[in-house]
């Protein structure tokens, strides 16, 4: 079987970052990770193909080669991924979609053969195995949390490393706090999983051994939202990881109360992070109130878990 992942484009807005990658000769900031762990999930039978439309474009040819088309995007791609499943659908491809913008607004794509939502180690297993039955149902969704200490390294050899600004890794999903505008919590829940330090370090030396030496984005949505475990598990692995490695800086995002943790800090500094992206949405203490920001106005009232 014939598998092309297919990442829709994203528009030209500043966080597409188009027009400063120019300057590094660069096309998009980080590859699809989502769609690369996807494909180790696959069969290992199958043969896969991916498409990032941000760095290249969909051929006819890669179309009039795949027998399914496996589509993953955000909200903020969703033009994008009318015109992918429209082009899957004329060359008689058939489309299974998954990821946030499927999850949340499966209803208004009628073109779509599959929907596998959620989180795919608990709804892609049951899809493939009726798929290969010929039985597979239009809608696969849970609303189970996943242990994710069972997730695949990423294939990344499916993508041209050269084509990025970036690499990325994910150590946890979920988040303590109920920020009132982030869709995250309902995607992945308040307790933030985690993954073993192993499978980290497993991720990093596959970008080791495929020659990456340029930075490295954790794209945990708040890298310690999980402090206890980043501490005693993750940080110290990283350290010692990095005591024959040269290259890979990390960055990650992170909720302000990092400031409250000098050990973590020095720790996130021995460790190779250079930066840290923090969301300051507001310094005004009603405006913080309402939208559920607590934990910006009592730094303390959120236990480390």
């Amino acid at each position: 079987m014939n598998v092309l992942l297919i990442y829709p484009e994203f528009p030209d807005t500043f966080w597409s970052f188009k027009h400063a990658l120019k300057f590094i000769r660069k096309k998009a900031a980080s590859p699809p990770l989502g769609l690369l762990t996807v494909a180790a999930m696959l069969p290992s039978t199958w043969r896969k193909r991916l498409v990032d439309v941000n760095v290249a474009k969909l051929s006819q040819e890669d179309l009039a080669w795949a027998d399914y088309a496996l589509i993953s995007a955000m909200t903020v791609q969703r033009e994008s991924a009318r015109q992918i499943i429209a082009r899957c659908k004329s060359a008689g491809v058939k489309v299974v979609a998954g990821g946030p913008l499927f999850t949340s607004e499966y209803a208004a794509f009628e073109d779509v053969d599959f929907f596998v939502l959620n989180e795919a180690e608990e709804t892609l297993p049951p899809f493939i195995a009726d798929l290969e039955q010929g039985s597979a149902r239009r809608m696969y969704t849970t609303s189970e949390y996943p242990d994710i200490e069972q997730t695949p390294v990423p294939l990344w050899e499916l993508v041209d490393m050269d084509q990025y600004a970036t690499m990325n890794i994910q150590f946890s999903r979920g988040c303590p706090y109920h920020c009132e505008f982030c869709n995250v919590t309902a995607l992945f829940g308040h307790r933030p999983r985690t993954k073993a330090a192993q499978q980290i370090i497993a991720e990093l030396d596959g970008l080791y051994d495929l020659g990456w030496r340029g930075p490295v984005f954790f794209v945990d949505d708040n890298l310690i939202g999980n402090k206890k475990r980043l501490k005693a598990e993750l940080l110290p692995a990283l350290i010692e990881w990095r005591a024959d490695k040269r290259g890979l800086p990390f960055n990650t995002e992170v909720s302000i109360s990092l400031a409250d943790h000098a050990e973590l800090m020095q720790l996130m500094v021995k460790a190779g992070f250079d930066v840290v992206f923090i969301g300051v949405e507001t310094p005004n203490e009603d405006s913080l109130a309402e939208c559920s920001k607590s934990q910006n106005k009592n730094r303390d009232l959120v236990e480390d878990v």
